[in-house]
């Protein structure tokens, strides 16, 4: 015959574990089931509850989301990249997100962090952990999936999945016909297009594999100049340059970024490749173009009319 549960017996000791549990606020529940298991599901649900009230938003992607999400009012800071919505700029700006101060962040006395991976720099981010302030770190990433893993991580973290499940369907189909439309030019008739970060010393800094200038160039229907030679950014020599043959050379606008058009074309390597001849030099808003969150379709369906000169349905 079987033993079944006094739960007269029960029923105190879960309450005492609840007790206990909820007196430890980062414990991990339980995972298997017990017979008092609603108890066990009340802990879990306690110990993943995090005061998002006054939030800190790293990233220009991370911030766009919130506000897409209809949880701006929880802001108190954010990054110097987090320049959209509009309302954002009205919120203290806590600097640099790869160049951050502990100290400037914790000012602001927020009670939870949302950081894009890559903020830093790391000896700032382990202040910032240990300050026993909730930080939450939204994985970075250049395509259609990633930007519905930032809503996701976002939303979770809020305590917000069911905007986030609705976010994340609009901003997909959205993304779906941009990449569609810009995907039907044929491979022949696709531009190369070399990024340039940064000149340091004469050398072109350009965008390799596995980067957000990458991953948009490709979504928009044209191809990387630098194609499989490398990851990250990595400065260029003259030859690579030339052996690179770009159609368009693509540098960013943003606040005392980099050289003159006609500094960039007098560039020895650039003059002479075809974007070089045709004085074909492309500049576009970094914070839109590399964002990767919630208007990524319009930045694609941006950068192919500025190559190709149609607008995606």
């Amino acid at each position: 015959m079987s033993k079944s549960f006094d739960l007269r017996r029960v029923r105190p000791l879960g309450a005492a574990l609840t007790a206990v549990a909820l007196s430890l606020p980062f414990v991990l529940p339980l995972a298997a089931p017990g017979p008092d298991g609603f108890v066990r599901e009340a802990v879990a649900q306690e110990m993943q509850k995090v005061d998002t009230s006054k939030l800190v938003t790293i990233g220009g992607a991370v911030t766009e989301i919130v506000y897409a999400l209809g949880e701006g009012d929880r802001l108190v800071a954010r990054d110097s990249t987090s320049m959209y919505p509009e309302e954002a700029l009205k919120l203290p700006d806590v600097g640099y997100m790869r160049a951050l101060s502990p100290e400037g962040v914790i000012a602001v006395n927020p009670t939870a962090i949302l950081a894009v991976e890559g903020s830093g720099p790391t000896d700032a981010l382990a202040v910032l952990k240990t300050a026993g302030i909730p930080f939450e770190t939204v994985p970075e990433g250049y395509d259609r999936a990633a930007i519905l893993k930032k809503i996701d991580v976002v939303g979770d973290f809020l305590g917000v999945p069911e905007k986030a499940k609705a976010l994340e369907e609009t901003v997909g189909a959205d993304l779906d016909v941009a990449i569609a439309d810009a995907a039907r030019r044929p491979q022949s008739e696709r531009k190369r297009v070399l990024f340039i970060l940064s000149f340091q010393n004469g050398r072109i800094m350009a965008a390799g594999r596995h980067t957000a200038a990458d991953g948009i160039i490709g979504l928009a229907g044209a191809i990387n100049a630098t194609e499989d030679t490398f990851d990250g950014y990595k400065p260029l020599t003259d030859e690579a340059v030339i052996n690179a043959k770009p159609d368009v050379v693509m540098v960013m606008t943003r606040p005392g970024a980099g050289s003159t058009d006609e500094e960039v074309l007098a560039h020895p390597a650039i003059a002479v490749t075809p974007a070089g001849q045709n004085k074909a030099v492309l500049r576009m808003n970094s914070l839109h173009l590399l964002g990767f969150g919630p208007r990524t379709a319009s930045a694609i369906r941006d950068l192919n009319k500025e190559l190709y000169g149609n607008v995606s349905q």
